[in-house]
């Protein structure tokens, strides 16, 4: 029968709730502690990576494991370290005890671990009094993220958990936000971990995370993108999309990252890895051995991150136009363009419906576009409408004023008063979660899907008002056509492509976040020649003769022209 363990964490006196809450994780399932666990070929890898190879020595080194599961990474660990140790030729099994840390929250799977950690140090001849005296001086149960640990590290390498904020209690996502700085926004918990990690390296010492990649790019990633910026140096980063990784099937968007206590430097990268044994090994040496690499597999960048800014990792090529485009243009808001997203209305049911059907006032409904009526990279509306019950003021109207608008609404007032934002504010019981302005109905614009594989922009002449799975551009100053020519021959593909997190399938996020990273010239400073010849080319949709004539727009050499066309070559596809 597995003994009960207490958990002793570093906690002030009067925290009853959180060390309640993590005695709940200690027993919880598979899914609410975030565990998955890695396949061996990939393990191996990762401490290929870092470098903790038995030839180095490994008892006279420090390894942390801050979330060891099923031994995943620790078994294997430990058996690069007993062979080291053997093939030192050292015969004292004292040297050893300092050599790992590692640390479980979840108790039986300390326990089983701890079972065939004893197991594998018998395999290596050690008596079983030493063993036991190792597994005391190397495993703990407890949270690393509140636990007091030892001294710092030459190794730090594992798989943290994934596991959402709304999933960890209350009380005990307070004490973890009052002790780490990175938990910004909807941080998911890899981000503190990574943090404290980082933290427990000693000089030179490397941290080798598979996880999540949400936070290389996406907001709540920001404070640890910058402290990684400001003091560490990212060697490697290995993107695992559609690799076989995890001994589970997951929906994740997996990386391995290697990150060094040093000054920043280079940056090596891989866009696509197979997962077979042989092809890891041969990768793990390239990337691991300290020697430049000049081949198609691995691209190098010189500057990953600049501060809180989302890491750009593309190829070399593609990167250095995005910085010249960045360097010399304005962003696409500066130049008077606008970019937003429809409207949410927390209760489609009830806002919306075909145009004709809805049995409101004529002002109080406005024909919607959605992602159906551009499919075919045309507007062509299959006639939905939305109910809008705002005034151009930006105030709900009076719903006395409106007596077919009030009868519709109160039908379905219960379902409306159960969403959030009516229980916020119960006076305001029919509003959509999004103001709805009416003017942008009118308003020219271009339509874009949210989720896509490539860039689909779409000329909309001012006569819907688009849902909230589309963003929307107003052109401002640009002829509308004009503009569509310049985002739909790489441009857009090219900044959304190196700012947005991949999908699953390789689908792309054309958030309003990443639109607004586009640079463009000022209408106003174009040529009118030019402006005459992108209008036309926008319109005869000749896209073709549009790459001639974006390249003269960002006067772009024949290298740059040819990024931007592998872009384009994309967002057509």
């Amino acid at each position: 029968m597995p003994r009960k363990i207490v958990l002793h964490q570093t906690m002030l006196p009067g925290m009853d709730d959180v060390e309640a809450s993590l005695d709940n994780l200690a027993t919880s399932g598979i899914e609410e502690r975030g565990a998955v666990f890695t396949k061996p070929a990939i393990v191996d890898f990762i401490l290929d990576l870092t470098g903790y190879q038995e030839a180095d020595r490994l008892f006279e080194k420090r390894f942390l494991e801050p979330s060891f599961g099923h031994g995943s990474f620790l078994l294997p660990a430990l058996r690069r370290l007993l062979s080291s140790w053997q093939q030192s030729g050292t015969s004292d099994p004292g040297s050893l005890e300092s050599s790992v840390f590692a640390i479980e929250l979840h108790q039986d799977s300390y326990e089983k671990t701890r079972s065939a950690v004893m197991a594998l140090l018998g395999e290596f001849g050690l008596a079983r009094r030493v063993a036991v005296r190792l597994v005391d001086h190397w495993l703990v149960q407890g949270d690393f993220l509140l636990k007091r640990i030892p001294g710092q590290f030459d190794f730090v390498v594992g798989n943290p958990p994934y596991v959402r904020i709304e999933r960890i209690p209350q009380t005990l996502m307070r004490e973890y936000r009052a002790r780490y700085k990175t938990i910004y926004d909807r941080a998911d918990l890899y981000v503190p971990f990574i943090e404290r990690s980082l933290d427990l390296l000693s000089a030179g010492g490397k941290l080798g995370f598979i996880c999540a990649d949400r936070w290389m790019k996406n907001r709540y990633g920001g404070p640890l993108r910058r402290k990684v910026a400001e003091g560490f140096h990212v060697e490697s980063y290995i993107d695992m999309n559609g690799v076989d990784a995890f001994s589970s099937d997951v929906i994740a968007y997996p990386a391995i990252t290697v990150i060094r206590n040093a000054s920043p430097g280079p940056t090596k990268i891989v866009a696509r890895v197979s997962g077979d044994e042989s092809s890891l090994k041969t990768l793990g040496s390239k990337l691991s051995s300290g020697a430049e690499v000049q081949d198609d597999e691995v691209a190098t960048v010189e500057v990953l991150s600049d501060g809180a800014s989302p890491w750009i990792m593309t190829q070399c090529h593609s990167s250095k136009l995005l910085r010249h485009l960045e360097a010399d243009f304005p962003t696409i808001e500066e130049t008077g363009c606008k970019v937003g997203i429809g409207v949410a209305t927390g209760a489609d049911r009830v806002f919306i419906a075909p145009y004709d059907q809805l049995d409101v006032e004529e002002d109080r409904k406005l024909p919607l576009a959605t992602t159906k009526d551009i499919a075919n990279g045309k507007v062509a509306w299959q006639g939905l409408g939305v109910v809008n019950p705002f005034a151009d003021s930006g105030k709900l109207v009076e719903l006395d004023r409106y007596p077919k608008l009030r009868s519709y609404l109160n039908a379905r007032r219960e379902e409306l008063c159960k969403r959030h934002v009516a229980q916020k504010a119960p006076a305001n019981w029919y509003r959509t979660i999004d103001r709805i302005r009416a003017d942008l109905t009118y308003t020219p614009k271009l339509l874009i899907p949210d989720i896509k594989g490539a860039a689909n922009v779409v000329a909309e002449n001012g006569q819907l008002y688009p849902h909230h799975n589309l963003y929307f551009i107003t052109a401002g100053n640009w002829d509308i056509q004009a503009l569509k020519l310049v985002l739909s021959t790489g441009i857009a593909h090219l900044f959304v492509a190196n700012y947005s997190t991949k999908m699953r399938g390789g689908y792309l996020r054309f958030q309003a976040q990443h639109l607004r990273r586009i640079r463009l010239p000022m209408w106003e400073t174009i040529a009118a020649p030019l402006q005459k010849e992108l209008i036309e080319a926008g319109q005869s949709g000749t896209l073709k003769h549009g790459m001639d004539l974006v390249a003269k727009l960002y006067d772009l050499t024949k290298p740059q022209r040819s990024v931007l066309a592998s872009h384009a070559a994309e967002a057509v596809r």
